[in-house]
């Protein structure tokens, strides 16, 4: 599978249908996001070693929680566990530059490797922070928020963090489960099961 197929092999599996989502795919390329001993894996759909404990996502997985999220343009959004930046910088190129992208992790190596592919695709409306608690409330409250690790419970304070009428999807152990904030007493959840994510780690 080569890069610029990446995006139509996942439409075949109905896993990118959002134009905007499809076109990032298209623009920004895993191949990037991996490390280079692993480059003959790039395009294959299924998650790959970083690292620090830590791995970049199956593809058809990141586009089934982009379809979900439904990220707009001029969007403010946080990642949290944004490892190779990958997904941040697929975020940065869907919302454009009216947008905002914010990327929070725990590893300093990552941090340092993800600021670099940042620089590469030039999307200075996005950054990735070193995460001192869970999410980012300073740039709070956002459009949508993306989970990138599986946390044991839902986690309050994210939700907290998310606009009303936001939208927050988020692995809870092997569960999937999409957020919708109606107001601050309402949340609508749906949940999709049968996935794996490594751990999010405490802070």
């Amino acid at each position: 599978m080569k890069a610029n197929n990446l995006a139509s092999v996942l439409e075949q599996y109905d896993n990118l249908k959002t134009d905007r989502i499809i076109k990032a795919f298209k623009e920004v390329d895993r191949l990037d996001f991996i490390p280079v001993a692993l480059a003959d894996q790039a395009y294959i759909d299924y998650p790959l070693p970083l690292g620090y404990g830590s791995t970049i996502s199956q593809p058809s997985t990141v586009a089934f929680m982009l379809e979900e999220l439904e990220p707009k343009a001029g969007d403010k959004i946080l990642e949290v566990g944004s490892g190779s930046g990958w997904v941040t910088t697929l975020l940065a190129k869907i919302v454009g530059s009216r947008g905002k992208v914010f990327g929070v992790e725990i590893i300093p190596e990552l941090i340092a490797t993800s600021r670099r592919h940042l620089e590469r695709y030039e999307v200075d409306w996005a950054k990735i922070l070193k995460a001192t608690t869970i999410g980012y409330p300073e740039e709070a409250p956002y459009d949508r928020i993306i989970v990138s690790a599986a946390a044991d419970t839902l986690p309050k304070e994210l939700v907290l963090q998310l606009k009303k009428g936001g939208k927050m999807i988020v692995p809870v152990g092997n569960v999937i489960v999409l957020i919708d904030k109606q107001d601050e007493n309402t949340l609508n959840k749906t949940e999709f099961p049968g996935y794996t994510f490594v751990p999010l780690r405490p802070i």
